[in-house]
């Protein structure tokens, strides 16, 4: 007797494996079968048939529903993980067998960043792109924390390029670069002036931070907090240079991250490392796990290399140390 090899297992929702994972993909995505079938423009029942089917062949329970929503189970979830990236690649084959014809030579691009990004991190990567890829129509979307993540989730961008604390689990973050933080103040302010600095002598002087939905808020909070050191906020304020303002005024002192001291800032403001309180803050680039790139972002992001992030490191005078 013959050594058989064994069975192949087959889906049986007419032989065809890629019409159940796409509907389970855009059921997991939509959260209900009928929104599903408006995105396949397919009907409810066959959309169904083919969940049905799945679960079948795969032997398990996929989907289950909370309220009027559907959701994954832990075996769903396993599945989503593997069949998007292939659901995904194959919806995407055909526009990137002509995008790869084509080369770079035309397209889009779109990339979510904040305006300190933008403004500090950006230009010379921009500049690159735009010397090797001329005829790529580039589109930076100005947009910070949550707005971001949301472009990066509904395809509106294909990447995005910033600092993050805690990353999602449905994206992938890849720090390139990490910058030191700092604490501004006017050049005559006592801070400035001081031959050692401790996290307590910030107390009595207020600080101009950004909002509190934003990363530096939270990071200065938490902090300040693990000390138990008290602080109080002078000023809310939205952009770097804004702050920088305020701090020359004299209306506070602020704690920035090195990125956003320039040249320019050595006559009126002073600058200290808090390296040894505050963490570095890394940035880098931000992607939807699964999500095919076209050569437009992956011409892109290989740009995003450290030696295109200017560092600037300060010492107490303000002077830079490199």
């Amino acid at each position: 007797m013959t050594d058989e090899p064994p069975a192949i297992p087959r889906f049986s929702y007419k032989g065809d494996r890629l019409k159940p994972l796409r509907a389970f993909c855009q059921t997991v995505r939509l959260g209900s079968v009928s929104r599903a079938a408006e995105a396949l423009y397919l009907s409810q029942p066959a959309v169904s048939l083919q969940l049905q089917a799945l679960e079948r062949d795969m032997g398990v329970r996929l989907l289950e529903r909370s309220g009027r929503r559907l959701v994954m189970t832990r075996e769903g979830e396993a599945l989503y993980e593997l069949a998007r990236p292939l659901v995904e690649g194959i919806d995407a084959l055909s526009g990137a067998f002509h995008e790869r014809l084509r080369g770079l030579d035309a397209g889009e691009l779109h990339v979510a960043a904040g305006s300190s990004t933008i403004l500090y991190l950006l230009p010379d990567i921009v500049a690159a792109f735009r010397a090797a890829h001329p005829d790529v129509r580039l589109n930076l979307h100005n947009v910070t924390g949550a707005g971001g993540m949301d472009l990066l989730r509904s395809d509106a961008v294909d990447l995005a390029v910033g600092s993050m604390l805690d990353v999602p689990g449905d994206l992938d973050y890849a720090p390139v670069a990490r910058f030191e933080p700092m604490l501004i103040t006017r050049l005559d302010h006592p801070l400035a002036q001081a031959k050692k600095l401790d996290l307590r002598d910030l107390s009595p002087y207020g600080l101009i931070l950004p909002p509190q939905r934003l990363t530096t808020y939270r990071m200065v909070d938490l902090v300040f907090q693990r000390h138990r050191v008290p602080y109080t906020v002078a000023l809310e304020v939205g952009g770097w240079e804004v702050i920088k303002q305020y701090v020359a005024m004299g209306l506070g002192i602020s704690i920035v991250t090195a990125i956003c001291l320039t040249e320019a800032d050595r006559s009126r403001l002073a600058a200290r490392s808090l390296a040894a309180w505050f963490p570095d803050r890394s940035y880098g680039v931000v992607v939807r796990k699964g999500k095919y790139l076209s050569p437009q972002a992956r011409a892109f992001t290989e740009l995003i290399k450290p030696d295109l992030f200017v560092r600037r490191d300060y010492d107490a005078t303000g002077q830079s140390e490199r």
